[in-house]
């Protein structure tokens, strides 16, 4: 049978005419002597042809077909390249490890068909294989040799019961392939039993942790069944304590009722004890009435006696009207002399800071208001400039002494007097304090001025300004009692 290799697509190309290297025209030109091909022993007449026709190949393991592949693949490059036959001329020209690989099909081919390239490939291999080929050649071997080289040898030298020795090479590889398929199928079981044995040793360890999660699973359960009759119980008792509240809810309700309607009748009854009060208050406003026509009456009969008299003591002391009031000689003259502490001036002297107490104070005969200037408008317009500051104050203090004809002197401080300011209203004194002198400074200076007796009225939220005048029995206000009163006119 001829040697095919049914695994190998990759075959030469048919027909090539490459020429092994040193190869010329001739092929027998730069070739080394042929070596002297050893005698093969005749075939008998059992491995002979048979009727005169030749007897077909034998059935090759295999491994012993590749190892007569591998043998003349290795054998190609050193034959002379007029003895390699024409299709095998590119395969010996493969690298070694491709060469049987690719040209396996055409080397077995070749070696069937052409007995003279087989029996140089033969002398090759047997000049390589030692006594081993001795004794194939001798239609022996030896009981300590690969059958798989012994079979490939066999089929390449062919002496006296070569097919022997190729059925027994097959059957020492069968029983080698069998003993190595036992021995797999022992080591895939042993493997399987190993696998096996760790799948049980696992499963005993995730059946144990199976087991501790149930009973953790059934102790939970336990708690929490524990746990629901406690919250049933509560829930029970909450239920209890409700029904309880709604009734005592009811009970609350009823005496609320009860109350609310109590509380009317109490009601209707102050009410008309109410009205009863009422008409009462009317008569006695009505009898207060007519009292109070009697003592204004007698009020005025007694102030027009007053004024008489007073008038008749201006005329007796010859008094005649001033042109200059206290405060014009203290603006005139800034002098720096102590003024004398008038006698008894705390009996004038007032602690309060109550807005409706500044209409109070300019309704007294012959008031005089100072003013702090800056201490009020920076409290009550310091968005403005210093200018709009002085002359809303200005027109505001005009306002004031047009409806209640006192005295108003404003105080500003600065070391020389202002230019550009507003026309000054009727009965407005406007000062500004010199070099080294502070606006607080004259302020006490006017109240000094002032006879003991005259109601003097100074606004400042400055605490010290408030005790200095207080000292001398002026009435101190804050600023915003003024602002209120700018702000109502």
């Amino acid at each position: 049978m001829p040697l095919t290799d049914p695994h190998d697509d990759h075959l030469p190309l048919e027909g090539s005419s490459t020429a092994a290297p040193g190869a010329g025209g001739d092929p027998g030109a730069g070739a080394p002597e042929a070596e002297a091909t050893p005698p093969m022993p005749e075939e008998s007449d059992a491995g002979g042809p048979v009727d005169g026709l030749p007897e077909p190949e034998p059935v090759l393991p295999e491994p012993v077909r590749q190892r007569i592949v591998a043998l003349t693949a290795a054998v190609l490059p050193v034959l002379p390249a007029d003895e390699v036959p024409v299709p095998l001329r590119r395969v010996a020209k493969f690298a070694p490890n491709r060469r049987a690989r690719l040209g396996g099909s055409v080397i077995a081919a070749q070696l069937t068909a052409d007995p003279l390239f087989r029996q140089r490939v033969t002398a090759r291999v047997l000049a390589d294989a030692g006594d081993l080929g001795t004794a194939v050649v001798e239609g022996t071997a030896p009981a300590a040799a690969d059958p798989v080289e012994v079979a490939a040898l066999a089929y390449l030298v062919r002496p006296r019961g070569w097919r022997e020795l190729i059925d027994a090479s097959g059957a020492a590889v069968r029983a080698e392939a069998d003993s190595a398929v036992v021995a797999e199928l022992v080591r895939e079981a042993e493997q399987r039993a190993t696998r096996a044995e760790h799948d049980r040793a696992v499963a005993r360890v995730e059946a144990d942790k199976l087991r501790d999660e149930l009973a953790r699973v059934r102790e939970e359960l336990g708690q929490l069944r524990e746990e629901n009759r406690q919250l049933q119980r509560g829930l029970r008792e909450t239920q209890a304590r409700e029904r309880r509240a709604n009734e005592l809810l009811a009970t609350e309700r009823g005496r609320a009722a009860r109350a609310a309607a109590d509380s009317d009748a109490e009601l209707r009854r102050a009410r008309a004890r109410l009205a009863e009060a009422e008409a009462a208050a009317g008569v006695a406003k009505a009898s207060a009435k007519e009292a109070r026509s009697v003592d204004d009456a007698r009020l005025w009969l007694l102030l027009e006696t007053i004024g008489q008299a007073a008038v008749g003591l201006r005329r007796e002391l010859a008094l005649d009207p001033v042109d200059k009031l206290p405060a014009d000689f203290v603006a005139d003259a800034f002098t720096d002399a102590p003024a004398a502490t008038p006698g008894g001036p705390a009996a004038r002297a007032r602690d309060t800071d109550d807005p409706a107490r500044l209409d109070q104070l300019l309704a007294l005969p012959r008031a005089h208001l100072v003013v702090d200037g800056y201490n009020v408008t920076k409290r009550g317009f310091g968005e403005m400039s210093l200018e709009q500051q002085r002359k809303r104050l200005i027109t505001g203090l005009g306002g004031i002494a047009a409806q209640t004809g006192d005295e108003v002197t404003v105080v500003f401080d600065g070391a020389e007097r202002m230019h550009g300011l507003p026309p000054t209203p009727r009965g407005v004194r406007v000062l500004f304090s010199r070099k080294g002198e502070t606006a607080d400074e004259l302020i006490r200076r006017l109240v000094r001025a002032e006879p003991p007796g005259r109601p003097v009225v100074v606004v400042s939220s400055d605490r010290e300004v408030a005790d200095g005048v207080r000292r001398h029995g002026a009435y101190p206000l804050g600023a915003d009692s003024l602002l209120r009163r700018l702000a109502r006119s």
